[in-house]
């Protein structure tokens, strides 16, 4: 078995910013995984937030041994980027060899559409009023929050797009008493679901606090290992694949949260449909799906994800899986 890493770089249709600053292009990890007969794919985000990059995500992969299976892989790496463009390449290269998809593997069912929340980029509120009514015609928005001007930006994209459902994400940028003073206006406002509105390190603040907004938990969760630490915080848990550090350990989250009463978010960083074309199984069902990376992309992949009315598409054999 032979593993090569190597960078790519997307190109973003324009600026996306959240609380923590912006950027124009996606930099992604493409992992390729081969036999003598068979070619398996992933993709990773190496993320600041978690300590990772390019170059730290890049030596992981290739301090590998040369052969090892899926199960292994479990122990040779931790949760992150690195595990998940590997643990993905070999879900690809498992269901070619086996002429199967992987949804049929894993012993799901078989995937349908989901729709899929789109993103504004945090901007002034006359911009944030712009996007939404650009883009009302979608669904499900969700905006990036976090800042101390948040209501205005809220209320504007409101007044943009009047019949979207709403999300939002503060990306940990408020405080326990921000989010009791906003949360009133959050439920006057129609939104549907809060992701992480306080650091990971003092959500401690959200036991016994009224929460008339779901709150979701997406920085204080990477894996299993995650759930004990989140009873009585949050009622939902996000679900992305480059902090579970793959599939595999996706979907045995995604039942464990389910299991232990928390509803589902699966959710992505940004990057091409090579990245959330596994994560498509993931979402069956899921209360909120939020893979809309490849939307925010200029460009894409070769046989990127069908994105349509009915939401996004499971991916084709010729992308992955």
């Amino acid at each position: 078995m032979k593993i090569t890493v190597t960078p790519d770089v997307f190109k973003l249709a324009q600026v996306f910013t959240i609380s923590r600053g912006s950027r124009t292009e996606a930099k992604v990890l493409t992992v390729r995984v081969e036999d003598d007969d068979h070619v398996g794919w992933g993709e990773c985000v190496p993320y600041a937030r978690y300590d990772e990059t390019l170059e730290s995500v890049t030596a992981q992969v290739e301090a590998l041994p040369d052969v090892f299976t899926r199960a292994e892989l479990q122990r040779l790496l931790p949760a992150g980027a690195a595990r998940n463009a590997v643990d993905c390449a070999l879900w690809d290269l498992e269901a070619k060899k086996a002429g199967k998809p992987v949804w049929e593997l894993a012993g799901l069912e078989a995937p349908g559409p989901e729709i899929t929340a789109y993103t504004l980029s945090l901007a002034s509120p006359e911009e944030m009023q712009k996007q939404a009514a650009e883009n009302a015609h979608r669904p499900l928005l969700k905006i990036k929050l976090g800042t101390p001007e948040d209501m205005p930006r809220l209320e504007a994209v409101r007044a943009g797009a009047p019949e979207a459902r709403i999300i939002i994400d503060a990306n940990e940028g408020w405080s326990a008493e921000v989010y009791a003073e906003l949360a009133p206006h959050l439920l006057r406002l129609g939104v549907e679901l809060v992701e992480q509105p306080l650091p990971a390190g003092e959500d401690e603040a959200l036991i016994g606090m009224e929460r008339p907004v779901p709150v979701c938990a997406d920085e204080s969760a990477h894996d299993c290992a995650s759930l004990p630490k989140l009873k009585g915080k949050y009622d939902v848990v996000n679900i992305k694949l480059d902090k579970t550090g793959g599939l595999t350990e996706a979907l045995k989250l995604r039942d464990a949260a389910l299991a232990e009463g928390y509803q589902v978010m699966v959710g992505c960083m940004v990057g091409s449909s090579l990245a959330m074309a596994p994560a498509t199984l993931v979402a069956q069902g899921a209360l909120v799906t939020d893979l809309d990376g490849p939307l925010l992309l200029a460009e894409d992949r070769p046989e990127p994800l069908t994105f349509d009315a009915e939401g996004v598409h499971p991916p084709r054999p010729a992308l992955w899986g």
